[in-house]
Formats: C-alpha cells, structure tokens, sequence
C-alpha cells in the first residue's frame, strides 16, 4: 500500500503554513487523496517528486521518514562517492542513506545515482579489499545497506503507468550478487517500465517458465559470476529459447560477462552499464505493445 502523509506532516517538514500547502494541492502542484472521513492525504511519492521539481527544502524530513538533515542542499555526484565509501566500509548505513537520498531529492536519476555513485563505490571498495584494505564482512554489510536504500528509492519513484511495459529478470544459478539485478528493477521502474527483479540464484527452468506465463517485452540476465562455463551456457540457452517463444528481448550484462563468452551466447543487447539498458529500453518504446 502506498504511504500516506497528511497536510500538516508535510507542511511542517518542508517549513511552510498548512494553508499555503492546501492551496498548492489545490493548484494542482501537489496530489493528494481523500479518506473515508474528506480529509486530505498526500502519497509519500508525490511529496518526493513535488521536492524534486521544485527545489523546495525540507526542514524537518524525519516528519516524512527521511534521514535526518537529508533533503537540505544539493550533492554533488563526484564528492557524493567518496563519502558513500567511507560510510559504507564504517558500516554507517544512515549517512549513507543520507548521501544517497539527498542526490535523489536533487534531481539525479537513479540511474546515475546507481552507475555513477554506488556501483563506483562497490569498484572501489573491491579494491581496497583486493589491498587487504577491506574486510569480506564490511563488504557484505555495505551490499545489505545499500540493498535498503535502492528498496527506499523504488517507494519514492512516480507510480507506473497502468499499461506500462513489463520487463523482469535476475542473475541466474549460482550467481548470489543481488545488487545489479536489484538496481536493473529500480532504473527500468523510473523509466516507466512495470519491472521486477526476481533475485538471485535463479534456475534457468523456473525464469524459463516466467517468461512463457507472462510475456514480458524484456528480460534482464544479470552474470556478476559463473561457476562452471558449460552449466551456465546450457541454463541460458533455455532462458533465451524461451524469451524467443514469448517475443521477449533479452538483455544482458555484468562484469562476468567476458567477451570470449559473449560470443557463444544470443542475445538483443549487451549492456555495460544501467545507462545502457535504459537507452535500449526506451529504444523499444515505438514498438511497446499496448
């Protein structure tokens, strides 16, 4: 269920009089719902996207389940990373959350946000660990906050349309990385695509039969890793048998994802970064089916 926020919540967090908020709603600049009773509420959404557009700071942002002096200025994307790292590796999962949602309420896409700043600070985490800098636990609690923060960031995204193309997808078995495919979800929702990640370790007869039942236009493989070369060629040959019989477009990407094996493998696009999937999804708009 959506999030809901009443007038005066939202009126004392960004620093205004209930009564200029209502006039706003009343503009139109902001929607909102009415209960049983007639009292106005305000989904959480809208709210974001409302501080998005128009620069409005929030003064009081825990009064909408925002960090703590989140949403008070603009974050630069460069700086932003470096910061991310060091709370990430400290295991600061609220500055981090901080960091991450102040670039959102700035106006940055997600898809930067994710290509530019957290999977940057992941490259450069598994470098300081490859230096024996890192430990392999500040590395998997860095993964679980930031897994909360991109599941954050989808319930702030504008809602999907109702006839929006469908897409899913996941990493297949033996493949554990959760964040690509996580962060696949998250971009494709705020370029207007009903998308879900299905996971981790998926076996390829159940993605397999996901597509047969449901016939989505795309379908993500995220490959961060393989197990054994011939295993996982076999698996996606069935996953990509099967999109072919549901007139899905497969795409793939992740840094397993080696030339040599490309080569031995079918598919619509090959994508090395989020950037690139969402451009070739918005290259398939002209022919979405309705």
């Amino acid at each position: 269920m959506k999030s809901l926020l009443t007038p005066k919540q939202v009126a004392q967090a960004i620093g205004v009089s209930e009564s200029s908020l209502k006039r706003w709603c009343d503009k139109g600049l902001l929607t909102t719902q009415k209960t049983a009773g007639g009292h106005r509420r305000l989904p959480f959404n809208d709210v974001i996207q409302f501080l998005r557009s128009s620069g409005q700071t929030v003064s009081k942002p825990e009064l909408l389940g925002l960090p703590a002096n989140a949403g008070k200025g603009a974050t630069v994307i460069g700086r932003a990373c470096e910061q991310l790292v060091a709370s990430l590796v400290s295991g600061n999962a609220e500055h981090a959350r901080r960091l991450t949602v102040d670039l959102y309420l700035s106006g940055q896409r997600t898809v930067d946000i994710c290509d530019k700043v957290l999977a940057e600070a992941f490259h450069r985490i598994g470098e300081q660990w490859g230096h024996g800098a890192v430990e392999v636990y500040q590395e998997r609690r860095a993964i679980e906050i930031v897994v909360r923060i991109l599941y954050e960031l989808r319930e702030m995204l504008p809602d999907v349309p109702p006839n929006a193309p469908v897409a899913f997808g996941g990493a297949l078995s033996g493949d554990l990385y959760i964040l690509p495919t996580t962060m696949a979800e998250l971009v494709l929702c705020e370029a207007g695509w009903a998308a879900n990640s299905f996971g981790t370790n998926l076996p390829a007869p159940t993605l397999a039969a996901a597509l047969i039942d449901n016939r989505p236009l795309l379908c993500w493989v995220s490959i961060s890793h393989i197990d054994d070369r011939s295993t996982f060629l076999s698996d996606y040959a069935q996953v990509f048998a099967a999109a072919t019989q549901a007139g899905a477009a497969i795409v793939v990407g992740g840094r397993a994802l080696e030339a040599e094996l490309r080569q031995e493998m079918q598919f619509a696009a090959y994508c090395d970064n989020l950037r690139h999937l969402v451009g070739f999804a918005d290259s398939m708009r002209p022919v979405i089916r309705v």
